[in-house]
């Protein structure tokens, strides 16, 4: 699936010599060299500068490591879907769950959705929550995953190419360290915030923050808002690293244990569902309807 001589490579990368490598990998330094050379012939860079003092990185070797890890998961987990796709159960539900997009939700209505849909069965399929896994993914729902749970708007669907069936509004919280002066408050107003940085998604992604972004920049000057790119477990590190405020919603209270997520007094929330194909199976149509019925809000959900 991809060239093996990767993991050679991650591990020397990591393990900052060949000797150290070899001795993880329990081979000998010179198989270890071998395998980093053709990698870097086959390739045609050069990956380490080789010094009396040891390794360093090229600039190529820095892009390709940043790189490798994404592609041997990506495999990884390729290998996983086809494994999946071989099922011959047609009535198994394949839920993608992440970080971002975890399928507790899915898992505590389960008894429930069975009532409305006895002969489905679900998998859950874990995936690393990268740009590229989102834009893969999201893009092809119903290949290798029927269903994922999240929070989205008319832009994302459209960016995607994905539908949405919408259970909810989530409330857009703060996320802030443990450490954090906010901390130990049960919830926050606006004017809790002044002073701090604020780390908001960038415009464009969801026309809800954009509405949050908008009043904030018009009417609370005194925060400093600090646009991201994609929510991933860098950004929630960047949270608890740098004492920043980040935008979250209160499904993702488990992502990071060294950060808390505070309700505020704004009245911005953001639609929160199932992600699927724009043309589902009968048998997606089928758990969606059984969804949709277990979380209404006379169940005492939603």
């Amino acid at each position: 699936m991809y060239n093996p001589q990767l993991d050679t490579f991650l591990c020397v990368v990591e393990c900052g010599s060949f000797n150290k490598a070899a001795e993880k990998l329990y081979i000998t330094p010179p198989a270890v060299i071998k395998q980093i050379n053709l990698l870097e012939e086959n390739l045609d860079l050069q990956l380490f500068i080789r010094t009396h003092r040891g390794l360093i990185l090229t600039e190529a070797g820095k892009s390709l490591y940043q790189d490798a890890k994404y592609i041997i998961q990506y495999c990884r987990d390729s290998i996983i879907r086809a494994r999946n796709a071989m099922q011959e159960n047609t009535n198994v539900i394949r839920i993608g769950t992440s970080l971002m997009t975890p399928a507790q939700i899915l898992v505590k209505l389960w008894p429930e959705v069975r009532k409305y849909c006895p002969e489905i069965k679900f998998q859950l399929v874990p995936f690393d929550n990268t740009p590229e896994n989102a834009r893969e993914i999201l893009g092809n729902l119903g290949q290798n995953i029927d269903v994922v749970a999240g929070i989205f708007d008319e832009t994302m669907l459209g960016l995607r190419q994905c539908a949405g069936l919408e259970l909810s509004r989530e409330a857009l919280c703060c996320a802030v360290s443990i450490h954090h002066r906010l901390a130990r408050r049960d919830r926050l107003s606006v004017e809790d915030l002044y002073g701090e940085n604020l780390l908001l998604m960038r415009r464009d992604w969801s026309r809800y923050v954009d509405q949050l972004r908008d009043d904030l920049q018009k009417n609370h000057p005194q925060i400093h808002i600090t646009d991201f790119d994609f929510y991933n477990m860098a950004v929630f590190n960047r949270c608890e690293n740098s004492n920043d405020i980040l935008i979250a919603v209160e499904n993702w209270k488990d992502v990071h244990p060294l950060l808390k997520i505070l309700p505020v007094d704004w009245g911005y929330a953001i639609p929160f569902g199932l992600l699927h194909s724009p043309t589902p199976s009968l048998k997606v149509q089928r758990f969606l309807m059984a969804v949709a019925k277990a979380f209404r809000p006379e169940n005492g959900r939603g």
